[in-house]
């Protein structure tokens, strides 16, 4: 259960290497600057870019924009929503124009409901300063900054094209900071024979979607401190709110590896900076489990509904590097 990542929608981004989120995003290219046009005049003035958030944003071209050095970044319409923490990345509907080729469909344009989930990392950090929800707004960025030096020649840009970028505001992604809290906090672990059985949730008040990913280390370990880019071998027990029963667990198997980059993020984060040998407790929001997706269940186990947070009782008992991909 826990190596089986929740699939986010910034994947379906990632398969076009639009967003920085993954290595696999930057295109290999060569050194040379070449676009797939030929780059003329400056600034916004070179396009106008309709203004309605309620509806797909229209593009049209006067000229073609020159590559700037730096990001430039305008709010078309400002929305009335929470302002984006800084540290914290956006689910944004994102369409991305080629200014140097004046083509007359986006080069790539949103799909999902909700959007992309974009981190609170250059570019997209220099383009969401200061943005709040329900934002419309426009950038000139050089392909190079966004997609990497080789550009995307699926979509018809080049290693020196610039790019109108337009963004409209969903929502701020979730916390994915660890908040520590005394283990009494969260739902007390039954155990048969020494093992983890099950939670009782007895006074611990019903969870509201928005809360953040909580931890709790019940013991700690005096082993190195578990980092993102590990495999981690663990005996864990996951529980819904309120259930009877445990949707998996493994201590009356056997430990499990996972690599931390392939978990849902609530492990993920969750488990960073955790000494080998501890047992954690761990309460993780919808939006760092699985979020509105409906897990069955399998071999008698109860199904996860779907937006529901998740418990989790996980012995940690070793840490080792994950291999590389080939």
């Amino acid at each position: 259960m826990p190596t089986a990542p929740r699939p986010r929608l910034r994947h379906a981004l990632s398969a076009l290497a639009v967003t920085m989120l993954i290595p696999a995003l930057v295109a290999c290219g060569g050194e040379e600057k070449k676009g797939y046009g030929d780059e003329t005049v400056s600034g916004f003035n070179g396009a106008t870019v309709s203004a309605a958030v309620d509806k797909e944003p229209t593009l049209k071209w006067k000229s073609p924009i020159a590559y700037p050095k730096d990001p430039k970044v305008k709010t078309l319409t400002e929305g009335d929503g929470e302002a984006v923490p800084e540290d914290r990345g956006v689910f944004a509907k994102i369409y991305i124009g080629n200014a140097t080729t004046l083509d007359k469909e986006w080069a790539y344009k949103s799909q999902a409901p909700e959007g992309e989930e974009l981190p609170a990392e250059k570019p997209w950090s220099t383009i969401l300063d200061g943005a709040k929800v329900g934002d419309r707004i426009e950038a000139i960025v050089g392909s190079a900054d966004l997609l990497g030096e080789g550009g995307n020649p699926q979509m018809g840009i080049g290693n020196h094209d610039t790019l109108l970028v337009v963004v409209d505001v969903v929502k701020a992604a979730a916390d994915k900071t660890p908040h520590d809290v005394d283990a009494s906090e969260l739902p007390k672990v039954v155990e048969k024979n020494g093992k983890p059985t099950g939670f009782d949730f007895t006074g611990i008040a019903k969870p509201k979607s928005d809360d953040v990913l909580k931890r709790a280390i019940v013991t700690e370990g005096d082993g190195e401190e578990i980092t993102t880019d590990q495999t981690v071998t663990a005996n864990y027990l996951g529980m819904t709110y309120g259930a009877k029963k445990p949707f998996d667990e493994s201590f009356s198997k056997e430990a499990v590896p996972f690599a931390l980059n392939q978990v849902v993020p609530g492990w993920t984060n969750g488990l960073e900076g955790v000494k080998v040998g501890s047992r954690v407790l761990l309460q993780i929001p919808p939006e760092l489990g699985y979020g509105a997706e409906e897990k069955p269940g399998q071999g008698g186990t109860p199904g996860i509904p779907a937006n529901s947070t998740l418990y989790f009782v996980i012995d940690v008992i070793k840490a080792d590097d994950t291999p590389a991909q080939q």
